[in-house]
């Protein structure tokens, strides 16, 4: 019979590393992170992939390091929803999750891994940056920290990228969420910044909070970096997991159809739609009545609300939403909101998934303010990525659509594949108010103070019958005026028709994007 293995063989010792490495940095280290409420990396790749399913690679590295555990990074494949997945988590127990020379070809390697089988690549990460003292070894060369952000690149487009912050992310690292497709920030944890506080008061004399420089509120609310605003891990892992059940697994594939609830409709569509343009509504409860139950993910929603972009099913079918928000700012397009639209866009784009534009828009934003943020150059990002994209676009009229809002949200000449008008729709350079402003403000001032009044109310109803939707019907500028009650079954019959839809990009490179 064999003998129970003594504390020398070979297996014994293995076993041995394994239970060290996987236990991670010192105890108190794990203690600080409890009190934080942030969960250690392991854990964190537990809940995120399905029980049982994570492989590692590169476990031992540095593992003659007694404080070097794994290198502080742990990197493997796993499935989520039955999904081969490729992952790395930062160990923020191990040197604070800094970066060392094994940390970067860990990450390198997976990524390459991920480009090779066209795998999803998640990124979970907690990391203080580069570790000063080993910079030679990790941050110049060519395998070294900057390849990371060029396999960013490589696949973005290609695979769905995602990025759960539960941690810092300093300095250059800052930018390993800035190349993924969406970043869930976990409140008061989370932060990324280029520079520290500490630094931005050294170099440039400001003070400031890392909450206020870095903070998950900031970056969903101010700047625009991230998408998702999570009060706890747990939900962040939740909803990471949610959101790529919306996406293909890679590029030149189509989101699976799954099944589907109808809406919950508390308000008939036409009750919810003022017909007076003037009027603001919430036009998320527009979507919520044509969107299956329950499907409506939005992204940046604290950010550039005046316009509402999210992922949603029709009838199963997952399409990308792109739609004015008249209760903020009118629904008047400015800087902030064009790059919202483009960059989801682009998303959409990529990944097979249908854009439906719900337009209820006065234009693009006017004063000086505007300009010297770049309002031209921004509107035309996102009239650029709008025109490129070739997966099917519907864009539906829902009241106003007016000057260059019009090209922005799919418009006619932008060879949508349909464009649907409610009834109470209206379609022009601009509306009857500013039209007969510009046009016969000198007629106006003319006329006697008392006869103003009648005289502008005849130039305005005789605008309004120029761009009368019955005379756009009838000359073919929309295809199809369709009530409220319709729209929904009216968008889920023609997503259907057009899923056989080719790519007829013309053959280039690439455009030259107003950035």
């Amino acid at each position: 019979m064999q003998g129970a293995m003594n504390d020398t063989h070979p297996t014994h010792k293995l076993a041995a590393r394994l239970a060290h490495v996987e236990k991670g940095g010192a105890p108190k280290y794990h203690e600080q992170n409890a009190q934080q409420g942030k969960l250690f990396c392991r854990r964190r790749v537990e809940l995120l992939v399905d029980p049982g399913s994570f492989v590692e690679d590169g476990a031992l590295a540095n593992v003659l390091a007694d404080d070097l555990p794994a290198d502080g990074v742990v990197t493997g494949m796993a499935t989520m929803h039955g999904r081969e997945v490729a992952i790395m988590a930062n160990d923020s127990t191990v040197k604070a999750g800094s970066w060392g020379a094994l940390t970067v070809e860990k990450i390198v390697r997976i990524q390459e891994q991920a480009l090779r089988y066209r795998l999803p690549m998640l990124y979970l990460v907690d990391s203080a940056g580069a570790r000063i003292t080993d910079q030679i070894e990790m941050f110049p060369g060519r395998r070294h920290a900057g390849r990371i952000f060029h396999n960013e690149v490589k696949l973005s487009g290609l695979v769905p990228q995602i990025c759960l912050l539960f941690g810092p992310s300093a300095a250059g690292g800052a930018y390993i969420p800035a190349f993924c497709d969406v970043i869930f920030m976990v409140d008061k944890n989370a932060s990324m910044y280029l520079g520290s506080p500490r630094m931005a008061e050294m170099v440039i004399g400001e003070k400031i909070t890392l909450e206020e420089l870095g903070g998950a509120k900031m970056h969903t609310s101010e700047s625009g970096c991230a998408d998702f605003l999570c009060k706890t891990e747990e939900e962040a892992i939740r909803d990471a997991r949610a959101w790529l059940e919306y996406f293909p697994q890679r590029s030149g594939e189509k989101p699976a159809i799954c099944g589907s609830k109808p809406p919950k409709r508390s308000r008939l569509i036409d009750d919810i739609v003022p017909a007076d343009e003037k009027t603001a509504f919430d036009v998320k409860e527009l979507i919520e009545a044509v969107v299956d139950e329950g499907s409506f993910f939005e992204v940046k929603k604290r950010f550039a609300k005046e316009v509402v972009c999210g992922l949603a099913r029709i009838e199963g079918r997952v399409i990308g939403l792109v739609a004015s928000q008249p209760k903020e700012k009118g629904g008047v397009l400015f800087v902030d909101s064009a790059d919202k639209a483009a960059r989801f866009i682009w998303l959409c784009d990529a990944f097979e998934i249908p854009l439906v534009f719900l337009t209820d828009v006065p234009g693009f934003m006017i004063g000086s303010r505007v300009e010297k943020q770049g309002i031209i150059r921004h509107g035309a990002k996102m009239i650029a990525a709008m025109s490129e994209a070739t997966v099917p676009r519907l864009c539906v009229v829902v009241r106003k659509a007016y000057g260059a809002g019009l090209y922005a949200m799919s418009g006619p000449a932008f060879e949508p594949d349909v464009t649907i008008a409610l009834p109470q729709a209206s379609i022009g350079v601009m509306g009857a108010e500013a039209a007969v402003n510009a046009v016969y403000f000198n007629k106006i001032q003319e006329k006697p103070e008392a006869e103003r009044a009648a005289y502008v109310e005849k130039l305005r109803a005789d605008y309004r019958e120029q761009i009368d939707l019955m005379k756009l019907a009838s000359a073919l500028v929309v295809d199809a005026v369709v009530p409220g009650g319709r729209l929904r079954s009216e968008l889920a019959r023609r997503l259907r028709y057009l899923e056989c839809k080719a790519d007829q990009r013309p053959p280039k490179k690439h455009c030259v994007y107003p950035v």
